[in-house]
């Protein structure tokens, strides 16, 4: 349940809870680094990053916006998880501050060193999960501790993309790591939220077929799939690799439709959810083909089901949802946020697209326009519910 729990302060409404100033950044950061990175990658701009253009592409989006989403996230979660009070005010700030402190230190490391620059690039998240933990921990909210799990093994695949830089000149392993840590922390909140949240709405709007709870098959299906995707980090290549992917992705289709989702078409803002987790099976499927058909299948088709398909549409629908309820807002779609699903999702299906054909260039160009309408269209659309204080005299809602 939303249930709002904040100190007054003198503070303004965008600290009061770590949603709010992370969802509004976040959307903002990925979408001008879409419309920045386009033309790096011709040329036509330069960074002044350590990394290669590529790397810095890959890593403001893995670090930097979804690190962002995914804290904005747990900051608001925890409280409701514990019955505590959020982080707020000053201590929200300094995470704030650090997070964008380590986007201008990685733009910018070539001036600043790549040591420095990993070291206060990779302290925010190790001053997340470390709140987070101590949070958890003082609520005695034992059960939650596995989510960290997943934000640990991002952090760790921070440290490692730094130094693959570094040392080695490209960060294939770190990446998939990164990659393979969110998409299980998908496994495990969406598995929760979605089934949650379709649940309410089909009891309230429509009685009848109900999501299957959480159960055994869940859990072997995300323990299935976590090595399935550690092998891929390491071992992307191998049939063993690939077949525990292909086996894993025809799970978790099977668990995806456990949930009733086809029952959920008038509903946009729990129908997202469910066309978001869809690209997991993809995504799978398609990185375990790669093991098999190489030539046939480009390692790019998975990343981007992963990347562009699971984890952007997956937090944006989140945020628009978490937004709304935290707010103090009726869950309700409107035509603009209905846009902004659309467009993530064609440019998701656009972007795997791209990498069967031989010259991808105006599906990218359209991706990437898309993408950036996505983002830029969240901050417009929720960026003043943000700013503004909660509304007051509702009912609480089913939020995050």
């Amino acid at each position: 349940m939303a249930i709002p729990r904040t100190r007054p302060g003198a503070y303004p409404a965008i600290l009061s809870y770590g949603f709010r100033p992370f969802f509004l950044l976040g959307s903002l950061f990925g979408g001008g680094a879409i419309l920045f990175w386009l033309p790096l990658y011709y040329g036509k701009l330069e960074t002044f990053s350590a990394f290669s253009p590529v790397d810095w592409h890959v890593h403001e989006l893995l670090f930097g916006y979804l690190a962002a989403v995914v804290t904005g996230f747990l900051l608001t979660a925890i409280p409701n998880w514990t019955g505590r009070l959020p982080l707020q005010g000053l201590p929200l700030l300094a995470l704030v501050v650090l997070w964008g402190t380590g986007r201008l230190v990685v733009f910018c490391s070539v001036q600043t060193g790549w040591v420095l620059a990993a070291v206060i690039d990779c302290a925010f998240l190790l001053a997340v999960v470390t709140a987070a933990a101590v949070e958890i921990v003082a609520g005695r909210n034992w059960r939650n501790l596995k989510v960290l799990l997943p934000v640990t093994v991002l952090l760790a695949a921070n440290m490692m993309f730094h130094a693959e830089a570094h040392y080695q000149g490209v960060t294939d392993t770190s990446r998939r790591l990164a990659l393979g840590a969110a998409i299980v922390l998908v496994m495990i909140i969406g598995g929760r939220i979605i089934p949650s949240f379709t649940r309410n709405w089909l009891a309230r709007e429509r009685p009848g077929r109900l999501p299957v709870p959480f159960g055994r098959f869940d859990a072997a299906t995300i323990l299935l799939s976590a090595c399935g995707l550690l092998g891929w980090t390491f071992f992307a290549d191998q049939a063993v690799t690939g077949s525990i992917l292909i086996v894993a992705a025809i799970l978790n289709a099977i668990r995806l439709a456990r949930w009733a989702g086809d029952r959920t078409l008038r509903d946009p803002l729990v129908l997202i959810l469910h066309a978001s987790f869809a690209f997991v099976p993809v995504g799978l499927f398609l990185a375990g083909l790669a093991a098999f058909l190489p030539e046939e299948v480009s390692v790019a088709a998975g990343i981007h089901a992963f990347g562009v398909g699971a984890l952007a549409s997956m937090t944006l629908a989140v945020m628009s949802r978490a937004t709304l309820g935290h707010t103090g807002r009726e869950l309700r779609a409107t035509i603009g946020t209905c846009a902004v699903f659309a467009a993530i999702l064609v440019a998701a299906m656009l972007r795997i697209l791209a990498a069967f054909v031989p010259s991808p260039g105006t599906l990218l160009h359209v991706a990437a326009a898309l993408w950036t309408i996505a983002f830029i269209g969240y901050a417009v659309l929720f960026g003043p519910m943000l700013v503004r204080p909660r509304l007051q005299a509702r009912r609480p809602t089913n939020a995050a």
